[in-house]
C-alpha cells in the first residue's frame, strides 16, 4: 500500500504520486475473473500496460497480483511464463484450444500460448485505488505543434492531477500533461522530448479541482509519466542475418552489465548475449543467455573476462567502467543476495567482506587496463555517465554496435529505463563498510585506472570516484 496527502506534493523528478483524494490505499485481493483466450502481437500488444516475464515461475495468481498492484483493470498470461497488464483488451478472442501451454509456475493452470492471451478481469475491492501510481517528470515548456506532440486532449473545468493522469492512461498514453484546465496525453518523441526540464515555479498554477495541486499552464506544462507501458521499444528478437563482428559488453562484476543489456535489448530490438549461462536472466527474458557466445545471433556479448586471450576474441567493446566503490559492493550484494537481492548483515561484518574487497579491488583495475591495452576499437562509457545522460551515452553505444539509432525508441527507453534489474534503495548499509586501509588501496587503483585513461586521450575517471 502507499499513502498519500491531499497536497501531492511534486518537488522531485521520477517521485511517484498518488491520488490526492487522502487517506492509505489498501488493495484488494483480484478475484479468478477469466473472461477468454485472446490474439496477440508483439508488433501490438493486445494488453499495453506493465509486462513482465519468468521462464521458471509464472502463476496465475501471480500475474493478476502484479497487475491488480499497479491498478490495472485486466491481468493477461502468455507462452506459459509472460505477463501482460492493460485497461484495456484491444484485440479479438478465440478458440480456447490455442490456449494450450501451462504455467512454468503452476503446471494445473494454463497460461496462454504461442501468440495467444489467457486473459483475466481484475475486480479490486477498492476500485478508488486504481491508477494511484503516476511518475511525476517535471515542468516543460508547451512544445511547438503541441497537437502533433500530444494528440490527445480534453477539456476539464475541475481538473486535478488524477483526472489528467486517470484519461491519459484511459486512452493507452504513457505521459499525461497539464495545461491549466486541457489535459493532453502523448508519447515522448522528438518534438517533446522532456529533456529540457524549466523551473516548476512556471508551472505553478492551481488546479481547479484540487486546490493544493499545481496543473501548469497554457504555455507551461507539468507532465505526469502513467502507468500505461510505452510499447515502442518493447520487441525484442534474434538477428535475422549471424553477426559478421563480436562485440564484447565487458565490465568488472558489479558495475551494471545487466543494466546496459536491458537497455541496448530495448534500443536496438535485438537480444544480448553471454560469455556465461545464468539461469536466473535466462528466466526473466533475457533469451539470448543460453545461445553459445560465438553463435553470432545476438547483438553484443556480457563477458567480466580479462587477460590477452580472451579479450582479443572480441572485434570491438563497449567498456562499462563503474566507481569501484559501488561496483564491489553491488558484486558483494550479489554474490551473496541474487541478482537484486542484498548479502546479510554477517556477510559485512564477518571475514566474508575483507576478503573480497583484498582479491576483487586488484580485479577493478587490471579489468580496465587490460581492455584498453588488449581491445580492438574500445568504447568506453561510465556507468555514472549513462545514468546521467542516458540518452547521449546510450547513441554512443548503439553507434558502436552498427544500429542506426530511432530516436523515438531511444526515447521510450528513457522511460522504462529501469526494467526488473534494479535493487531497492530501501534498503542500505547504516554504515561505511570501507576501512582506512580499503580506502587508501581503492584509491591507488582509481589513479592508475584514471592515468591509463588519460593515456589514450579519453576522459579520466568522474570526480565522484575519490572519496571526499
Amino acid at each position: 500500500s502507499q499513502s498519500s496527502s491531499s497536497t501531492c506534493p511534486q518537488a522531485a523528478l521520477g517521485m511517484v504520486v498518488c491520488s490526492a483524494g487522502g487517506g492509505e490505499h489498501v488493495w484488494g485481493t483480484p478475484s479468478m475473473g477469466y473472461i477468454g483466450c485472446y490474439v496477440d502481437n508483439t508488433r501490438r500488444r493486445t494488453l499495453r500496460g506493465m509486462s513482465f516475464f519468468d521462464y521458471k515461475k509464472m502463476t496465475v495468481f501471480r500475474c493478476q497480483d502484479n497487475c491488480a498492484e499497479r491498478g490495472y483493470l485486466y491481468a493477461g498470461l502468455e507462452f506459459g511464463a509472460e505477463c501482460y497488464c492493460g485497461h484495456k483488451i484491444q484485440a479479438s478472442n478465440t478458440s480456447e484450444s490455442e490456449c494450450n501451454m501451462e504455467c512454468k509456475g503452476e503446471r494445473s493452470n494454463t497460461c496462454g500460448g504461442v501468440n495467444r492471451l489467457s486473459v483475466y478481469r481484475l475486480e479490486l475491492a477498492q476500485e478508488s485505488a486504481r491508477r494511484c501510481n503516476a511518475v511525476f517528470r517535471g515542468c516543460f515548456r508547451q512544445p511547438d505543434n503541441v497537437s502533433i506532440a500530444l494528440p490527445i486532449s480534453q477539456l476539464m473545468l475541475n481538473m486535478s492531477v488524477d483526472k489528467c493522469v486517470d484519461f491519459c492512461t484511459e486512452k493507452e498514453y504513457p505521459l499525461s500533461a497539464l495545461a491549466g484546465t486541457l489535459c493532453r496525453c502523448g508519447f515522448p518523441t522528438t518534438l517533446f522530448t522532456l529533456h529540457e526540464r524549466e523551473d516548476e515555479q512556471l508551472c505553478a498554477q492551481r488546479c481547479a479541482g484540487e486546490e493544493f495541486e499545481s496543473c501548469g499552464t497554457s504555455e507551461y506544462l507539468l507532465v505526469y509519466q502513467t502507468q500505461v507501458q510505452d510499447n515502442r521499444c518493447m520487441d525484442r528478437r534474434f538477428l535475422p542475418t549471424r553477426a559478421k563482428q563480436l562485440v564484447a559488453l565487458a565490465s568488472f562484476p558489479g558495475a551494471g552489465n545487466t543494466w546496459a543489456r536491458h537497455l541496448i535489448e530495448l534500443a536496438t530490438g535485438f537480444y544480448t548475449g553471454s560469455y556465461y549461462f545464468d539461469g536466473s536472466l535466462y528466466n526473466k527474458g533475457f533469451k539470448g543467455e543460453r545461445d553459445h557466445w560465438r553463435s553470432g545471433r545476438t547483438i553484443c556479448i556480457k563477458t567480466h573476462e580479462s587477460g590477452q586471450k580472451e579479450i582479443e576474441s572480441f572485434d570491438s567493446a563497449i567498456l562499462l567502467i563503474r566507481n569501484p566503490y559501488k561496483a564491489l559492493m553491488a558484486e558483494f550484494n550479489r554474490k551473496y543476495g541474487g541478482h537484486i537481492g542484498f548479502a546479510a548483515h554477517a556477510h559485512w561484518k564477518g571475514k566474508d567482506w575483507p576478503e573480497f574487497v583484498a582479491n576483487y579491488a586488484p580485479w577493478w583495475a587490471t579489468h580496465t587496463l587490460d581492455w584498453l591495452r588488449y581491445g580492438k576499437k574500445v568504447l568506453v562509457v561510465h556507468f555514472e555517465d549513462l545514468k546521467r545522460d542516458l540518452f547521449v551515452q546510450l547513441q554512443r553505444m548503439v553507434g558502436l554496435l552498427g544500429i542506426a539509432a530511432c530516436e523515438d525508441r531511444l526515447l521510450c527507453v528513457e522511460g522504462q529505463k529501469d526494467g526488473n534489474f534494479k535493487r531497492s534503495g530501501l534498503r542500505k548499509l547504516e554504515y561505511d563498510p570501507y576501512t582506512p586501509e580499503m580506502r587508501k588501496t581503492i584509491s591507488g587503483y582509481i589513479r592508475t585506472v584514471d592515468a591509463a585513461l588519460k593515456l589514450r586521450n579519453l576522459s579520466g575517471v568522474p570526480d565522484d570516484y575519490y572519496p571526499r
